[in-house]
């Protein structure tokens, strides 16, 4: 299917953008990268109450925002980090804040979105992991004073969120012998180093601007930067491709079909499977990597957050599912 007509419209907000590392030094190119990002139909986000906390941890306090529904009692909860190659994105970026309060709106749940510290100024592996630990682990330790139901807290978060995501569930898994419902994993990257992509995804690819593509020199910077090294420094909590799977939680992947990351992805619900999870894939047409940024006004991005919502609601996935 082609790319999706609200994201293509916007492709003219690109021109001129030389490279990822330009985007992330420049303000005024992030500021139209922002405005491409966020293509917004003139949508608003749900209205929802919220407050600030912090969870204990070993650098110090994490910041999280809490997102409270309106319902009351034992309600379903999702730990969320949102992404930005490691070293980028903060609460307010819409696939943290709208996403937390689509949750909120469509299934009465409570959100905890992490603000974790950033792989930038010298912070390296394992500091934002270690961050992101500490908040899940605040969150299941604070059920009762939170109103949620433990036994129905996900885990989840959206590209380097979503390697957080799946690397704080590894090791809760290990230290703690404990998982959480559900594992939510949007356009993953895993890999230190991804597989190759098929010629069809390559073929694909040709029709997204260039800045949207992630190439090898690129993939190589974000994550030698996340890593404070060499790929070969990565583990598995840093990288969870290279983790021992068995006995890890439920675990949704949504993948973006226009997304040369997407291997990982696919990768990682291959292996999951092999290990006797129970994985649920589903690429989502005509999107492109981030696109839980955009409004949920836009067709594929609504049905997305519908399966999201409808995971966080079960205590666990039913089934598998590879679309």
């Amino acid at each position: 299917m082609p790319i999706h007509p609200a994201v293509a419209a916007k492709f003219d907000l690109l021109a001129g953008i030389p490279s990822f590392e330009a985007l992330l030094t420049d303000p005024g190119l992030q500021e139209r990268f922002e405005q491409f990002a966020g293509a917004g139909l003139g949508q608003e986000p749900p209205v929802v109450a919220t407050r600030m906390d912090a969870a204990p941890g070993p650098h110090g306090p994490v910041p999280v925002r809490v997102y409270l529904p309106d319902v009351v009692g034992d309600r379903p909860c999702l730990v969320w980090m949102h992404g930005g190659a490691f070293r980028a994105g903060d609460l307010d970026m819409p696939e943290a804040d709208w996403v937390a309060r689509e949750l909120c709106t469509r299934v009465g749940a409570l959100v905890v979105s992490v603000d974790y510290r950033l792989a930038v100024g010298g912070i390296t592996y394992p500091v934002p992991h270690d961050d992101v630990v500490a908040a899940v682990r605040w969150v299941r330790d604070s059920a009762d004073g939170l109103g949620v139901d433990a036994g129905r807290i996900s885990v989840g978060g959206a590209s380097a969120g979503a390697n957080l995501a799946a690397g704080a569930t590894l090791r809760l898994r290990d230290d703690d012998a404990w998982q959480p419902a559900n594992l939510i994993l949007g356009y993953p990257v895993v890999h230190a180093v991804l597989p190759p992509p098929p010629p069809s995804l390559t073929a694909l690819m040709t029709d997204v601007p260039r800045i949207l593509h992630f190439p090898p020199d690129t993939r190589h910077e974000l994550t030698t930067n996340y890593l404070g090294g060499p790929e070969s420094r990565a583990d598995g909590y840093a990288m969870p491709a290279l983790a021992v799977l068995g006995g890890l939680c439920p675990t949704l992947i949504l993948n973006a079909e226009y997304d040369d990351l997407r291997v990982s992805g696919q990768a990682f619900a291959a292996a999951l499977a092999e290990a006797g999870v129970d994985e649920r894939q589903v690429q989502v047409k005509t999107m492109l990597h981030g696109f839980l940024n955009l409004p949920s006004a836009i067709e594929p991005v609504g049905q997305a957050l519908d399966l999201i919502a409808d995971v966080v609601v079960a205590r666990a996935l039913v089934g598998t599912e590879t679309a």
